[in-house]
């Protein structure tokens, strides 16, 4: 299974955006998938259901800071980079769905309870998100040579 395959499987077994993103690549630096799910769990619906940033983009963000953050022994150079990738992640991100804000890509404001369960209820979640999950995996995977 690849890395995207595994980020639609997660999606599509209850784990929100951001948790389907996170918690396939975060093994790979490490993490285990429990934690990675714990971690990510807040981001999904754009941030907690706000609507904000898109949780398949804060999923991959985080990724990135994974792989190329500034840690501990880190200095402005690993910062920057990082910095770089997210600003190109987020360009090709937008070139393909023009935006990462999650209610305009799904185009209804979940911060509202009626209109969350509306979205469900229609299935807004299960005909768009899934793309988002895709397209972050797959910018990912280019982006990191996975």
């Amino acid at each position: 299974m690849t890395n995207t395959e595994r980020a639609v499987f997660l999606f599509r077994n209850g784990n929100n955006c951001a948790q389907a993103v996170f918690s396939t690549f975060g093994p790979l630096f490490g993490l285990d998938e429990d934690t990675c799910l714990k971690v990510a769990c807040p981001f999904g619906g754009g941030i907690a259901r706000f609507g904000n940033v898109c949780g398949a983009v804060t999923g991959a963000l985080m990724v990135i800071g994974l792989c190329h953050g500034k840690g501990v022994d880190g200095d402005e150079a690993c910062k920057n980079h990082s910095y770089e990738l997210v600003r190109n992640f987020i360009e090709h991100f937008s070139q393909r769905h023009g935006t990462i804000i999650c209610r305009e890509l799904i185009g209804i404001d979940i911060s509202r309870p009626e209109e969350y369960e509306r979205a469900k209820k229609e299935g807004i979640f299960s005909r768009n998100c899934e793309s988002y999950v895709v397209s972050s995996a797959e910018i990912l995977e280019k982006m990191l040579a996975l």
